[in-house]
């Protein structure tokens, strides 16, 4: 007997199989990126600079959402109550990841909630000193503190920050004692400096290379492994004697450990071939700043070793975070 099947069954049966090729597409809508700090700042920036790339790979809108607030904590713990399949990534920070937990009780632990993406951003903080303080050189600095214990004034951008710990590694490390002054941004405590208030401070290689170019401070060195872009004449910590200071801001791509595997490496795919355009290097460049190595490995390691190094520095210095 032969079975005619009736067009309506087949109807249903292609309609029930249908949606779930759909459903296994991704991105399927626009992805979101939440940067868990305010508009205009180098985490922004950094990642408005692969949104149009990541926009053309994935064939879906990119979209960032600014959530400010707590440095970086609130947008973070936001990000983690969201939707964890991909559709939303986490602008990652070295605060909220790295620094803050080991000061302030927090939801998740970063390296089991996360998992990379890639680095978007780094930048070097750099050690610069008033003009008229006599010193052009870390060695000479260094020699000036230590005949000065405890006098030589540096100022941050604030307690906890990655530019009051690079102060706290350097002391560590050339056996100096600074007097540390935190305010609340590079650009609040940099007319200080140029003042002669203070004496120095750690800032941002790019925030504080306008100010050395006009000759208003100077500029004595780069607390990082490579010379910063932004800064290119200026050697490194490293270059005088002092090679494990290194203090970077950086801002990495990260989504939930929830998400299907294959959606990260959807993104992951996708992050790569938007870095290995020559045209967003040299816009990442024009910024003063780099990426680092690409790839989800290395943003791990800076996750890791950054977590390890700093959680040393704040417990050493027993530093008390609000």
């Amino acid at each position: 007997m032969r079975w005619i099947v009736p067009a309506f069954i087949v109807a249903i049966a292609l309609a029930a199989v249908v949606p779930a090729a759909v459903a296994e597409e991704f991105p399927s809508h626009a992805v979101r990126i939440i940067v868990p700090y305010a508009a205009g700042g180098p985490s922004d920036t950094g990642a408005r600079l692969v949104v149009d790339g990541l926009s053309r790979e994935l064939g879906k809108p990119v979209v960032i959402e600014n959530r400010g607030g707590g440095g970086g904590l609130n947008g973070t713990e936001a990000f983690l109550a969201g939707e964890l399949d991909g559709h939303t990534m986490l602008l990652g920070g070295i605060a909220p990841l790295t620094i803050i937990p080991w000061s302030k009780k927090v939801s998740y632990v970063a390296e089991r909630d996360f998992v990379p993406i890639g680095t978007v951003w780094r930048s070097a903080q750099t050690l610069v000193v008033r003009p008229t303080l006599g010193v052009k050189t870390m060695a000479e600095f260094i020699a000036y503190a230590k005949a000065n214990p405890a006098k030589v004034t540096i100022g941050s951008a604030g307690i906890g920050t990655v530019s009051h710990l690079g102060s706290e590694l350097l002391q560590r490390e050339a056996g100096i004692k600074l007097v540390h002054v935190p305010f609340r941004s590079t650009s609040e405590s940099m007319p200080m400096l140029i003042g002669g208030q203070i004496d120095g401070l750690f800032g941002d290689a790019a925030s504080v290379a306008p100010q050395v170019r006009a000759g208003k401070v100077i500029a004595i060195g780069v607390a990082a492994p490579q010379r910063s872009p932004a800064l290119p004449d200026t050697p490194t910590i490293g270059e005088a004697g002092y090679p494990t200071v290194e203090a970077e801001g950086w801002h990495g791509l990260v989504v939930s450990s929830k998400t299907p595997p294959e959606n990260v490496k959807r993104l992951r795919d996708a992050l790569s071939a938007v870095q290995n355009d020559p045209g967003y290097q040299a816009r990442l460049r024009q910024q003063g700043a780099t990426a680092g190595q690409f790839g989800p490995e290395a943003l791990a390691r800076l996750i890791h070793t950054d977590s390890e190094k700093w959680g040393a520095i704040i417990k050493a210095a027993n530093i008390k975070m609000d």
